[in-house]
């Protein structure tokens, strides 16, 4: 049995379709989604759809992206934001206009399912985008940090790699787990298209929402499939691009 981690989706189903078939996911193997599957490409209404009905046959642990964020508020309270549009709302609102008011509210309950994070039992954090809490995440003062922080990531790539955990500036966030896996921050911005390993936190946003490919990978091995760059999935289409 596999513990398979996957990076941020953005409304790109046949990449999703993709890195499933590429990794050879079974029913055997266990999912941990790192959030944000809405919002770049066109078919964000047909990943939830999937991701709802891969639940009914796979262990799946769906962590709560900003990205999703956004659009629960949209979807159950009406509430409009126009950076989300200019961030890849608008073609989820476009999306959603040809989706029946029985589905949309499936997908409300689903989105309001989502975990902020999830700590497996060897100690390993996966959450969508960070957290500032020195003692953690059970302490996390502002939940929303959880999907729209970057100082996590901003420290993991700025830290000497020389420094020990013992230390006295060795940043105390970075002691806390074994491992942490996040997305958010896609890798394209260091000029990457692969998972990232910066000490000991994992970025497996590969920038799927832009020019990249989606990602699963095993977090055990580390061994990790990848779709073809989204924008050869969708040429007609811009993503958040």
């Amino acid at each position: 049995m596999r513990t398979l981690v996957i990076g941020d989706i953005h409304g790109g189903l046949r990449a999703l379709h993709q890195i499933m078939e590429r990794a050879n996911v079974t029913q055997k193997d266990t999912l941990i989604f790192l959030g944000d599957y809405v919002d770049g490409w066109s078919q964000s209404p047909q990943v939830i759809d999937y991701l709802i009905e891969l639940k009914t046959t796979h262990n799946c642990i769906f962590i709560l992206g900003n990205h999703d964020q956004l659009l629960l508020k949209w979807l159950d309270e009406s509430i409009d934001n126009p950076m989300w549009y200019k961030h890849g709302g608008e073609a989820t609102v476009l999306a959603y206009a040809k989706t029946s008011n029985e589905t949309i509210q499936k997908h409300i309950k689903f989105l309001k399912s989502l975990d902020n994070y999830y700590l497996d039992e060897q100690n390993r954090l996966f959450v969508h985008a960070g957290f500032t809490n020195m003692n953690g995440v059970a302490y996390e003062f502002f939940p929303e940090l959880f999907y729209w922080d970057r100082t996590l990531w901003e420290t993991a790539l700025a830290l000497d790699k020389k420094m020990k955990k013992t230390d006295l500036f060795y940043p105390k966030r970075l002691t806390l787990y074994e491992e942490i896996y996040i997305g958010h921050t896609p890798v394209s911005r260091i000029e990457k298209t692969t998972p990232v390993n910066m000490v000991n936190v994992w970025n497996i946003d590969t920038g799927a929402a832009f020019k990249g490919p989606l990602t699963i990978m095993d977090v055990d091995t580390k061994e990790f499939w990848q779709s073809e760059p989204l924008p050869n999935l969708y040429p007609s289409e811009k993503g958040r691009n």
